[in-house]
């Protein structure tokens, strides 16, 4: 009972490695807040955790929605331990795609600024909107999710890779503001993880996604859960600014 009564808040957290954290910390005695933009999975993985699991619908990108998600939190149970900043998005494509000397393609302006409205700006906004009241009560923990290709970079994700990189250097930047409030802040690389999304690409891809990661095989979500569940423990309580690749090993390229 690591998390025993602690309130975690798990953005993203319908399912994927959202879902997974959600269950590994209701195990060690969590009580679980989530908030996802699907209300019909979310209310569903909610009910299916049990216990004091809550779920809200909420959009991280919008600020206006994460305050008052975040304060009606803070009312129903007077604290907040740890948060989570799952939540996120791919929208994937090649910076120019070139055929025969001309332009046939290239990245939208939409899908650049939606993956960063979500993956950055709303890590950014939960994130702000936490922090006054972990200041307030003593401490907390903030855990947000970058990838391993926020490290390496990866063929055709301009924008999410610029999130992901965002992300750990805001990681970096909130352990010194907030360190002396004995708040935490890590983040979490995870590797190739056979959430939903990549479990459903044809088998070709998943076979090459294995074949670069040394450990042969993809992540399970309870992989990058576990992680989490860590670095929020008293276990970690001397870790903070750092970055856990959580990824078998493997070897980004192109």
């Amino acid at each position: 009972m690591r998390l025993e009564n602690k309130v975690a808040i798990i953005t993203g957290g319908a399912a994927g490695i959202g879902k997974a954290t959600a269950e590994r910390f209701a195990q060690e005695g969590a009580r679980v807040v989530l908030c996802d933009v699907n209300e019909t999975v979310g209310q569903a993985t909610a009910q299916q955790i049990g216990g004091d699991t809550r779920f809200f619908p909420v959009n991280v990108a919008d600020r206006a929605a994460v305050q008052a998600f975040v304060d009606a939190v803070w009312n129903l149970y007077g604290r907040i331990d740890i948060l989570v900043n799952n939540a996120g998005i791919v929208r994937d494509a090649q910076l120019v795609k070139v055929q025969d000397g001309a332009r046939v393609g290239q990245m939208s302006e939409a899908d650049f600024d939606w993956v960063i409205g979500v993956n950055l700006k709303g890590v950014f906004n939960c994130a702000q909107a936490v922090a006054p009241y972990m200041i307030q009560q003593g401490g907390g923990v903030i855990l947000n999710a970058s990838s391993v290709v926020g490290l390496d970079g990866n063929f055709g994700q301009t924008n999410y890779v610029a999130t992901k990189a965002g992300v750990i250097g805001m990681t970096k930047v909130w352990a010194r503001e907030l360190g002396k409030y004995n708040i935490r802040v890590n983040a979490v690389a995870p590797g190739f993880t056979a959430t939903e999304i990549i479990s459903a690409m044809p088998e070709k891809i998943i076979a090459s996604l294995k074949a670069h990661t040394p450990l042969g095989r993809l992540g399970q979500p309870g992989d990058i859960a576990n992680a989490y569940l860590f670095l929020a423990s008293d276990e970690a309580s001397f870790i903070s600014g750092e970055t856990l690749r959580v990824d078998g090993g493997l070897v980004v390229g192109t």
